[in-house]
C-alpha cells in the first residue's frame, strides 16, 4: 500500500491545500492528512476546529485519514507505516525551504519526499493570508473550502 503523510498546520486549511490533497489522492492509496502541533505557535483556530475543517470537508472520501501529531514529522510517518511525504509547492520560496526538509528527512530516514506544484488558479493562497483577511473582517470564501466559511 502506497501510504503518504501530507503535514501542516491547516490554520486554516485552504483550497491551495485542498488541490494538493485531491491530486494526492491520486497518488497514493491513503493519505494521512497530518495536523502537526507546535506549542510555540499562536494558532488563530483550535486544533478541535482545525480538525473539524478537514474531517467535514473529506468526509465521502475513504483514502483520507485525519490524525494530529508532536515531534518530527519523520517520526510521525515511521509510526503510521508511510512511506512518503506529500508536500505543495506554491513558488521558488517554498521549494527551497521544503527542498531543504526533504534533504534533512531523507538523511534520517528512508522516507521520500513527493512535491506538486499548487494549480496556477491556487498558487497565491497561503493561510497567512486567509487569517490576515478574516481577522481585517474580509470574505475568505474564494480561498478556503465550505468548511472553513460554515464554522460554528
Amino acid at each position: 500500500m502506497r501510504r503518504a503523510v501530507f503535514p501542516g498546520s491547516f490554520d486554516p486549511i485552504t483550497l491551495g491545500h485542498y488541490d494538493i490533497i485531491e491530486r494526492g489522492l491520486t497518488l497514493f492509496d491513503e493519505l494521512i492528512l497530518a495536523i502537526g502541533i507546535n506549542a510555540d505557535k499562536k494558532y488563530m483556530f483550535s486544533l478541535e476546529e482545525r480538525e473539524r475543517f478537514i474531517k467535514e470537508a473529506f468526509k465521502n472520501e475513504p483514502k483520507i485519514k485525519v490524525m494530529t501529531y508532536t515531534g518530527l514529522t519523520v517520526d510521525f510517518c515511521q509510526k503510521q507505516d508511510a512511506d512518503y511525504i506529500l508536500r505543495g509547492l506554491r513558488n521558488s520560496g517554498d521549494f527551497e525551504f521544503e527542498k531543504a526538509i526533504a534533504h534533512t528527512n531523507r538523511q534520517m530516514t528512508a522516507i521520500e519526499t513527493v512535491f506538486l506544484l499548487t494549480s496556477s488558479g491556487k498558487s497565491f493562497i497561503s493561510s497567512s493570508i486567509v487569517r490576515d483577511i478574516l481577522r481585517n473582517g474580509g470574505n475568505v470564501s474564494d480561498f478556503v473550502p465550505n468548511t472553513v466559511i460554515a464554522k460554528p
